[in-house]
């Protein structure tokens, strides 16, 4: 995906499924999701051992977020993502994120079929400051 996509999908992103929150200060889907809840995105969580974290309700997978989603952003194994993106595409959902380090060229396919539009191997809040604040 180009710069100028990948902006727009930045840009127009208000609601943000993390999968794969963790309650854990140090991982990084738990600071994503703080940053992101810091910058007024409303985010919804998927983890099936919590309830919440961070003050936002956490689902046991995707399928049981209420509501559609801008941005499913992905923190599992590149091999866990299948499920997921099946998910997001009977959803409907906006678009999916595999953050650094999480590609699944299938799933991607999978996804891209059913006109979402797939982000792999890059850091949602890099790619912020990259493109949003540079």
């Amino acid at each position: 995906m180009d710069d100028s996509r990948i902006k727009q999908l930045l840009e127009g992103m208000r609601r943000v499924a993390v999968v794969g929150i963790s309650p854990k200060e140090d991982r990084a889907s738990h600071g994503i999701a703080r940053w992101l809840i810091g910058q007024g995105v409303e985010v919804v969580g998927v983890n099936p051992g919590h309830q919440e974290i961070l003050g936002v309700p956490v689902y046991p997978d995707l399928a049981a977020v209420p509501g559609p989603v801008d941005v499913v952003d992905v923190f599992r194994r590149s091999d866990t993502v299948g499920p997921v993106v099946d998910a997001a595409v009977v959803r409907g959902d906006g678009a999916i994120w595999m953050q650094e380090g999480v590609e699944n060229a299938e799933a991607a396919a999978v996804a891209e079929a059913a006109g979402i539009p797939v982000v792999m191997d890059r850091c949602i809040y890099k790619e912020w400051l990259r493109l949003l604040n540079g």
